[in-house]
């Protein structure tokens, strides 16, 4: 599961998609409002967005957020990295965050199997998934 921080950080990114063809940078305060979304917590996120190259911020009276990566480029397993750390279920099946369970033994374990197949899965379809294409789709 996908924490709170992570979908707001997808529905911010979309919402910047979404308006940037408007040429303007958008304040923290309209994606908090139209998105539904707490303002302090949502300048947290932005924040971090910017620090992971996403986004860039602009002070001042015209200034705000703007795409900094064009969104065909923002991949869902990428961002859910960044922001939540592994997309696995298990640390032992997990492809950039492995750590083995301490009380299995992973060669015997019945469990494991399972679910590298759900990770697997869901890797395919974050990893050909970018905000551009969730825009597209409804």
């Amino acid at each position: 599961m996908i924490s709170k921080k992570c979908k707001y950080a997808i529905k911010a990114l979309l919402y910047l998609a979404d308006h940037q063809s408007e040429r303007r940078s958008i304040f923290s305060s309209e994606i908090a409002e139209k998105e539904h979304i707490p303002k302090k917590f949502l300048e947290t996120i932005l924040r971090e967005l910017r620090n992971f190259k996403l986004l860039q911020s602009q002070r001042g009276k015209t200034g705000g957020y703007r795409l900094l990566k064009d969104p065909k480029d923002i991949y869902l397993s990428d961002l859910i990295r960044q922001v939540d750390g592994p997309i696995a279920m298990l640390p032992c099946v997990s492809l950039n965050y492995y750590a083995s369970c301490e009380e299995c033994d992973e060669e015997n374990c019945q469990i494991k199997s399972v679910f590298e197949e759900v990770r697997d899965n869901t890797l395919k379809i974050l990893t050909k998934t970018s905000i551009d294409m969730m825009r597209h789709q409804v």
